[in-house]
């Protein structure tokens, strides 16, 4: 009998920690208190549930808020649609066939179809076949050997396979842009898993993803979880007798101790690697290291609003980094969404995947635009600045794990050396690249692994 159990059986229920609200935790605070034998309190960071999710209300004028870091959901992103029933939200999913293009050349080119990649003008008929055949062996691939795809290097195999010029043509760039200095580095296997699990159909919430986490926050209180936002943790420490300590910032800032005080017998942190480094410094140095050796990138975001179109139908333009715009894709939301439910305003997103210590992640709002709409001519030869009739800047330095060879072999335990410990984060879900379909996922599982150890 493990601890947690001979604990619950002498003092009653056992209390949960998970740290941040964020899909991934709310998903597993939900799974656990429905399993009818725990207290769980859920910490949240920020004032509002959602992470990198979640969203805001630029104006008053908005019917909906719109995410601070684009989102939308794949038709076979099964997970989160499942979840997305389950707790009565199935009727704000709606599903969308929106226009992907390619900017090459400063020019767009839908590649979103085996019809349309034929007709790219900048690659011969043999160099397309070629591509269009190893992109249709990873797709359709019977058995797929991601785990073979682990142990080589996307960049190596893609110019191979592909051939020198349509790869460098289209693909390099992307991953460059993706990954900046650690392209080359990258794993086929998280190459395999984009296109694996790509669709043409898109699914996004009516009220935006907010209107998700909202339910899926009111779905966990209504199992008895309790969810404490503007509440930073600050530390993780195991105390003696077993369980665990957890320093929140909102019980100093309140000048006492909040309901969350006292020890928990299980915590779970779906944190970054690095926060995590930092709130249980006590775990074993061979563990830390295995969080330490995680890289990351950081992704910037500006939304701009429009008094009219930029685009006339494409919802997201993939940008090269060779094309030497400031950012790498450019997504225009309510070519997807009716501007109707933004008060009439036009949104665009204007992303990129940086480094933490890129210059662009200390750079005022002001600055950044300054930067980003000399480029939007590229795209529509009649945008003028005055156009612009708003933005809004967010950034995240924890925003994508780069998969690096043998990255499979990387990645930290669930399960913590330190019993009764659980980490969970973006870089777990591997070799499925980072969405809320596996935040859903690694949540559901962390839930399970919990419930199976504690008895």
């Amino acid at each position: 009998m493990s601890s947690v159990s001979a604990r619950v059986q002498r003092e009653g229920a056992v209390r949960i920690a998970i740290i941040g609200g964020g899909v991934a935790g709310l998903t597993a605070a939900y799974e656990l208190a429905g399993a009818g034998s725990a207290h769980v309190h859920l910490f949240e960071n920020g004032p509002e549930l959602g992470g990198l999710a979640s969203g805001f209300k630029g104006r008053a004028s908005w019917d909906w808020p719109l995410e601070k870091f684009y989102h939308h959901l794949f038709t076979n992103d099964d997970a989160i649609i499942r979840l997305t029933e389950e707790i009565g939200a199935g009727g704000l999913l709606e599903i969308h066939r929106p226009s992907t293009v390619m900017h090459f050349q400063g020019a767009n080119y839908p590649l979103d179809s085996p019809g349309r990649l034929l007709r790219f003008p900048h690659l011969s008929l043999p160099q397309k076949l070629r591509m269009g055949l190893v992109l249709a062996y990873l797709k359709y691939h019977p058995r797929p050997p991601w785990r073979a795809f682990d142990r080589l290097l996307a960049d190596e195999w893609l110019a191979r396979r592909m051939g020198e010029t349509a790869y460098g043509k289209l693909w390099r760039p992307m991953l460059e842009g993706k990954f900046g200095p650690h392209f080359q580095d990258v794993n086929l296997a998280w190459f395999w898993a984009r296109v694996y699990k790509r669709t043409p159909r898109l699914g996004y919430y009516r009220g935006g993803f907010q209107a998700f986490v909202d339910r899926l926050g009111a779905a966990a209180r209504e199992r008895g979880v309790t969810v404490e936002t503007n509440a930073p943790v600050r530390a993780v420490s195991p105390l003696a007798e077993g369980g665990f300590r957890v320093e929140s910032g909102a019980r100093e800032e309140n000048g006492g101790e909040s309901s969350a005080s006292g020890s928990f017998d299980i915590v779970l942190a779906t944190v970054s690697p690095r926060l995590m480094q930092r709130l249980a410094p006590e775990l074993p140095p061979g563990y830390l290291s295995k969080l330490g050796a995680l890289r990351h990138m950081g992704a910037v975001v500006m939304t701009v609003a429009l008094d009219r179109p930029l685009l006339k139908e494409t919802y997201w333009v993939n940008v090269p980094k060779a094309e030497g715009l400031p950012f790498l894709v450019l997504v225009e939301h309510t070519n997807m969404i009716d501007p109707g439910r933004y008060g009439g305003d036009h949104l665009l997103y204007l992303g990129d995947y940086l480094e933490p210590s890129h210059r662009y992640f200390t750079m005022s709002q002001e600055e950044l635009l300054a930067e980003f709409l000399p480029a939007l001519p590229r795209f529509n030869r009649a945008f003028r600045p005055e156009w612009v009739t708003g933005a809004w800047l967010h950034r995240a330095t924890y925003a994508q794990p780069v998969p690096v060879r043998g990255y499979a072999a990387m990645i930290p335990d669930l399960r913590t050396p330190l019993r009764g410990l659980y980490f969970a984060s973006m870089s777990q879900v591997y070799p499925w690249d980072r969405g809320t379909n596996y935040a859903v996922e690694i949540g559901q599982r962390a839930a399970r692994m919990i419930l199976e150890d504690s008895g």
